[in-house]
């Protein structure tokens, strides 16, 4: 049984498509990934598969349950952390825990043994009498995870994980999932802008742009498909279509974009042809004022399949 079904789900607002007919599968235990820029479809989806929000069209399922027919036992199946802050700052971390775990009728002791194991995992164990309101960016975060996992859910959604926390919090909290994921088995649907932070923790990624499914892989699979080894080359002269076009015919360059006044190559060999294009431009009488390559990454993959580029 897949984690997650999605098939031809779509949302409406209007005259709005914020999702139009995605379709993916999220195996069990794997952390996948949805990932694209704000205002791209990712926190709508989010908001579907927790029952908060009934598609226009389509269907889904959530280990195993329809996502219209069966919102009770997705709801008793999965924790969710979304972007917005959603405790109590006047009362303390345990407070708000033992709150949040008492709508599921958990027992007095098991719920107190739940709290403590839950702050002690995710390190607020000496913060977890202190109000909330003297908390941190990054305690708020690690609370809001917590609470999430008090009640041992099969699939745990995460909207914007480490939006903004610091870069030590973020690696505690990336480890921390992967933690999760490892001992527990245990399924996690993250929505990021962030792509570094898909690429370190993903399993798989899907690409999502103006509420459409660009693409869906591992990320290596993504980046792959975008060219070994990407080559920005800047002309003295600016882009000359007559260099352009002897680029076109080197057998290695799989692709050729124009960006910001640059040329950007994505090649099959690796960055072993930038010799031969200096070689190229200087004998028909280009000047190079520079060139450099680099692996692709996400965001090059963002950049490529939507012409867009990742906040910050």
């Amino acid at each position: 049984m897949k984690a997650i079904s999605v098939h031809d789900l779509t949302k409406v607002f209007g005259s709005t498509v914020a999702v139009d007919h995605i379709s993916f599968d999220t195996e069990e235990g794997e952390i996948f990934g949805l990932i694209g820029l704000n205002g791209a479809g990712k926190t709508t989806t989010i908001l579907m598969l927790t029952t908060l929000l009934n598609p226009t069209s389509g269907t889904a399922t959530v280990c195993g349950y329809d996502i219209l027919k069966e919102k009770d036992s997705i709801r008793r199946s999965i924790g969710v952390v979304f972007e917005e802050q959603a405790v109590d700052i006047y009362l303390t971390g345990r407070q708000n825990l033992d709150f949040s775990v008492r709508m599921y009728n958990v027992p007095a002791k098991e719920r107190r043994e739940r709290i403590t194991n839950a702050l002690e995992a995710i390190g607020l164990a000496d913060f977890a009498d202190v109000k909330v309101k003297d908390y941190s960016g990054g305690m708020l975060r690690r609370l809001e995870i917590a609470r999430a996992m008090l009640t041992n859910p099969k699939v745990l959604f995460l909207d914007e994980p480490t939006i903004g926390v610091d870069v030590q919090t973020r690696r505690y909290l990336w480890d921390y999932l992967r933690r999760v994921n490892k001992e527990l088995g245990m399924t996690i649907f993250i929505s990021t802008s962030y792509l570094e932070e898909a690429d370190y923790l993903c399993n798989r990624v899907a690409l999502i742009d103006e509420g459409k499914l660009i693409a869906t892989g591992t990320p290596e699979e993504l980046k792959a498909s975008i060219g070994k080894n990407l080559v920005s080359i800047k002309v003295a002269t600016g882009i000359n279509a007559d260099f352009v076009k002897l680029l076109q015919g080197l057998d290695y360059v799989e692709k050729i974009e124009e960006r910001d006044g640059s040329l950007e190559l994505s090649l099959k060999n690796g960055s072993i042809g930038i010799p031969d294009i200096v070689r190229l431009a200087r004998r028909n009488g280009f000047t190079i004022s520079s060139i450099s390559s680099h692996n692709p990454s996400l965001n090059d993959v963002l950049l490529h399949y939507t012409g867009k580029k990742a906040e910050g």
